[in-house]
């Protein structure tokens, strides 16, 4: 009896140490969690770049994690009722460790992004922006690749049994994802022919607005309505792509219509001191200006005017198109020449309405 009480008095007490353990390890993790990585946190904001805080935020949630899992292993030495030394457990163990620093690459990999940023920026490195959130997430994928066949190796999984499987079955796989592989291969040939990159304003038959992303599988386009749209890589590859931002210089175009009243000399002055302006004018670009009395029409006469701006931005632009036709307002106000409107003049025979009234006189008689 007083060995039985015994007994149960020490496996109560090692189950008091085990739990002790425990709680202890989850003191120690609130304690770095508030003290230590806030430190750690603060001083890596101090270094001349962003790379030390990138590791630290990765790896907060995956650390504190691993804390929990450290005071399972060493709680269960001491817990009657579970062997430390079972070969299930230190698998477990291992493979818990293993996926905590998975978690930790995969969200460094996600802030990739923004290191590759700084990376191109400081060293002046030539790294497209398109190409930045691809490597991104090609590192991702390669992450949870190793670190599944990392853990499948730690159960005693044949992963050469696995990969060999794979390849009997490719041809079957490759059939059902045609389309998969399709967008994967239009992404490659965005990357490699680079028709446009994020943050260019594009159309295609498909859409048109600005690019925000491009993933493995498919392109988000932001349209002037706000919409996003998500464009299958392999369409856009196959595409028209019309890349606006592109521009050096932006056209303005259109055909300016006078009254057919206007005399020779008032016509060669009006295009004179347009062509005048559009040449002196500084955010005009001064390669190609053109001003010419072009053609006769119905109800007017033709003055067309074909020239850019320096400036690319659409609000800039039309600031400057304003402006010019507030200059050519005051040009034919000065030179006394009208806008033409579509209008008819009626002529009147003066004999076919005296014979009218003698008509209507004779009617009225009879």
């Amino acid at each position: 009896m007083f060995w039985e009480t015994y007994m149960k008095d020490d496996i109560l007490a090692d189950v008091g140490i085990s739990i002790g353990i425990f709680l202890l390890f989850l003191v120690f993790r609130k304690l770095f969690t508030k003290y230590v990585f806030t430190l750690l946190l603060r001083l890596s904001r101090k270094a001349p770049n962003d790379f030390f805080s990138h590791i630290f935020i990765s790896f907060q949630k995956p650390i504190q994690w691993l804390f929990i899992i450290i005071g399972i292993y060493f709680s269960v030495g001491y817990f009657p009722y579970l062997n430390q030394h079972n070969s299930l457990f230190l698998d477990i163990i291992r493979a818990s460790v293993i996926i905590m620093i998975t978690w930790g690459l995969y969200n460094m990999a996600g802030a990739s992004s923004a290191l590759f940023t700084n990376l191109k920026v400081k060293y002046d490195l030539e790294i497209d922006d398109i190409l930045i959130p691809f490597i991104s997430k090609a590192l991702r994928v390669v992450i949870v690749a190793i670190s599944i066949s990392v853990v499948a190796q730690e159960f005693d999984y044949d992963v050469n049994g696995f990969v060999a499987g794979l390849g009997l079955g490719g041809v079957a796989i490759a059939f059902a994802a045609k389309d998969v592989l399709g967008n994967l291969f239009g992404g490659f040939v965005i990357i490699t022919e680079k028709p446009f990159t994020i943050g260019d304003w594009i159309m295609t038959p498909s859409v048109e607005g600005t690019v925000e992303d491009i993933s493995f599988r498919s392109t988000r386009v932001r349209t002037f309505a706000q919409a996003l749209v998500t464009v299958p890589n392999a369409t856009l590859a196959n595409e028209s792509i019309t890349n606006w931002s592109k521009m050096g210089k932006r056209q303005i175009s259109f055909r300016l219509r006078v009254t057919h009243d206007t005399t020779k000399d008032q016509m060669a002055n009006v295009v004179g001191q347009i062509e005048y302006l559009l040449k002196n004018h500084p955010d005009i670009h001064p390669e190609t200006i053109l001003v010419t009395f072009d053609d006769y029409k119905e109800n007017g006469l033709d003055i067309f005017l074909y020239f850019f701006t320096k400036t690319t931005n659409w609000g800039e632009f039309l600031k400057i198109k304003e402006e010019i036709n507030f200059e050519i307002m005051d040009i034919l106000e000065n030179e006394r020449v009208y806008v033409a409107m579509p209008s008819r003049k009626l002529y009147l025979d003066p004999d076919g309405e005296n014979q009218l009234k003698k008509d209507s006189r004779v009617r009225q008689e009879s």
